[in-house]
């Protein structure tokens, strides 16, 4: 009763803090909490460099009291084992890579920036709860990796089921994210989602919602045992409440007095111009009143004060709320592709959800963004479609890039596959296998007569996908997503992008912009370091999903520096926290990649799926398969010279091609 009244009276009091929630233990439980699960997020952090945590193979026998010294060579007897051989050459290959002037530094960037936003975290949770930086400090020093059980990442993808529910859908959460012991879990559920409430309006009063602030509410969601969807819909709600509160605000009188101080700032004026084009133009909006934000976010549970509280500055002016989401909307400003204009012919990111693929409605921004690159088009409906599987709870947008270029690689290529060449050379790989091929650069002769038809356009796609990764790279630096974290999905060409992107950024040392990123069938090197400096800048899951059943891929890349090893073919190895997804039973052929995004994606139980959308997937690669197996059937009497064959080929690809982009040309200026 004694605790009950002191809470209520802490209630009447401090409605702006955390008080009014918890009471004095479970703050300081929540303190402890949080500096727990940031003390995880930061190992793997650290395990990302660590030549010794990888994924390789224990020696075969551990050694036992009676043994002999192993540092002292008294035998001559024993002989290493190709296994321990091969274990060794790989630690003193990783310990190599690992020491290399350049990966240290980009470890000791990778933790300083981690270690900032901790400490603004940790210190805006002491200013909540209201507690002397002593007292926060001292939990911080408590914390522990010992309080998250099972805290390495899985060595498995979690693979979800069809028929998935929501307990389920949990335990791949909990897997992903483990959860940290705390005596909070024990609260009421309704106060548990309060308080999991209260931490996403915290982290958003730091002015920005990065990746590692994403990651550590899916941690506290695990560890108040909570689903999924109860985060989803919070940030929804968020979203929407911010950007209503955007609209009702008044900036005229706000205006007139920073005019005068010389502070109407290009950040300010763009920012709002970002809030979904609600709220006024040209001047500073002025504070939220606390009815404002009552009427809106009261039914999540807070009371307006406190929840202005928790928002602080946020709750104060249009533009915080317009850099959050994004100062440019959907678009690129001319002066930033201007500095890629002989390199990148084409580029716009197009909202799914939007009116004609040119504004995002107001009702469907989101505290999150996910973006789709395709890797090849055969119509024009091919930048859109394989990305509608992805559910409601982010904002998505497609990304359209180079259209000429992707227009004639999508001919090329379904010629290739469609022609008896192609049908005669992949029985034959088969027999041989994939990788004896690749390595031995054993290729049928009749495959090599037309692989003149699709070399040259992958060859220059791919090119182009590094150039249009650094400009992707350069938009999200300069917020064109706004201070969201951002997801990347994509399929062949379109993950090599991904892999430029991430590149580049890790070069940039631009971390907390990615929350995950998914490379399907990546035309991109296997080898560890690049996917090591990758992982530095990925707060969530990167994840590489390969098919050893791609032929196609294989043959495209043979050219390439296949040493490194090919993504798209076999997992990438030695490297903490990548997750290698084998699809072999799913993927039949690179051309069937961007009919199967929705279904790959729910196989690895990743969040924010369209069920109805994967079914409809489902059923367009049925029918396609189908007609396939006819053409097949057709042709399998027919006998062509290859020469002839490759003749006939480019001019079907060239009239192919130029109907197929006339057709894009007249999407672009449509929605362009």
């Amino acid at each position: 009763m004694a605790d009950s009244k002191a809470k209520s009276d802490a209630g009447d009091k401090h409605e702006d803090d955390l008080s009014a929630i918890l009471t004095t233990e479970e703050q300081i439980e929540l303190t402890l909490l949080i500096a727990n699960v940031t003390e995880v997020m930061r190992k793997q952090i650290t395990e990302t460099f660590d030549a010794s945590s990888t994924s390789a193979k224990p020696p075969a026998q551990a050694l036992h009291v009676g043994d002999k010294n192993p540092n002292i060579d008294d035998s001559k007897d024993h002989k290493e084992t190709e296994e321990e051989e091969k274990a060794r050459k790989l630690q003193a290959q990783r310990e190599k890579e690992l020491s290399a002037p350049k990966m240290k530094e980009l470890k000791k960037d990778a933790l300083e920036f981690f270690d900032k936003w901790r400490e603004s975290i940790i210190s805006r949770v002491g200013q909540v709860v209201n507690k002397p930086k002593e007292a926060v400090d001292a939990k911080v020093e408590e914390a522990s990796v010992e309080a998250t059980p099972n805290s390495d990442p899985p060595t498995e993808t979690k693979i979800i089921r069809r028929n998935t529910n929501i307990e389920e859908a949990d335990a791949a959460l909990i897997e992903l994210y483990p959860p940290t012991s705390t005596h909070l879990y024990s609260l009421p559920k309704d106060k548990r989602v309060l308080v999991l409430h209260s931490m996403l309006l915290l982290l958003l009063s730091l002015e920005h919602y990065i990746g590692h602030s994403r990651i550590l509410l899916l941690h506290i969601s695990s560890s108040l045992h909570l689903p999924l969807h109860v985060l989803s819909e919070q940030e929804v709600k968020v979203a929407q409440g911010l950007l209503e509160a955007a609209k009702r605000m008044s900036g005229k009188e706000e205006t007139e007095k920073r005019s005068d101080e010389n502070k109407v700032a290009r950040r300010w004026k763009v920012g709002l111009a970002g809030v979904a084009g609600a709220a006024v133009i040209g001047g500073l909006a002025a504070p939220l009143v606390a009815g404002a934000i009552g009427t809106i976010m009261g039914g999540l549970g807070l009371g307006a004060t406190t929840a202005a509280g928790l928002l602080g500055a946020l709750a104060e002016s249009g533009v915080i709320v317009g850099s959050l989401f994004g100062a440019y909307g959907g678009r690129m400003t001319g002066k930033m592709m201007d500095a890629y204009a002989k390199e990148v012919e084409d580029f716009a990111f197009l909202p799914l959800r939007g009116s004609n693929q040119k504004e995002v409605k107001p009702e469907d921004r989101r505290l999150r963004v996910t973006i789709g690159i395709s890797g090849w088009l055969t119509q024009k409906e091919d930048i859109i479609t394989p990305w509608r599987a992805m559910g409601h709870e982010s904002e998505v947008f497609a990304l359209r890039w180079e259209l000429e270029a992707l227009t004639k690689l999508g001919s090329s290529l379904e010629s290739v596959v469609k022609s008896a060449a192609w049908t005669v050379a992949k029985k034959e790989i088969i027999a041989r296998t994939i990788f004896a091929s690749l390595m031995d650069a054993l290729w049928p002769i009749a495959l090599l007569k037309v692989s003149k038809i699709v070399d040259n356009p992958f060859s220059v796609a791919k090119n182009r996908a590094d150039k249009a990764g650094l400009v992707l790279a350069d938009a999200l630096i300069n917020k064109a997503q706004g201070e969201r974290p951002v997801t990347l999905i994509g399929y062949s060409l379109g993950a090599r992008m991904i892999y430029s992107c991430l590149t580049s950024l890790a070069e940039r040392r631009a971390f907390g912009l990615i929350e995950s990123a998914v490379l399907i069938g990546a035309p991109a090197p296997s080898d560890a370091a690049p996917w090591r400096a990758m992982r530095s800048v990925v707060s969530g899951r990167l994840i590489n999903v390969y098919s050893e059943n791609d032929y196609i891929l294989a043959f495209l890349y043979r050219t390439s520096s296949i040493q490194y090893g090919v993504g798209g073919l076999q997992e990438v190895q030695d490297v903490k926290g990548i997750e290698n997804v084998n699809v072999s039973d799913m993927v039949s052929g690179h051309l069937r990649l961007q009919y199967l995004v929705g279904s790959i994606l729910e196989k690895i139980g990743f969040e924010n799926i369209d069920k109805d959308e994967v079914a409809r997937e489902e059923e367009t690669l049925a029918l396609l398969e189908e007609e396939e197996k006819k053409e097949q059937e057709q042709k399998s009497g027919e006998s062509l010279d290859p020469d002839e064959e490759a003749a006939k080929m480019e001019k079907e690809v060239e009239a192919k091609s130029e109907k197929t982009m006339m057709q894009n040309f007249k999407e672009k200026m449509h929605i362009g």
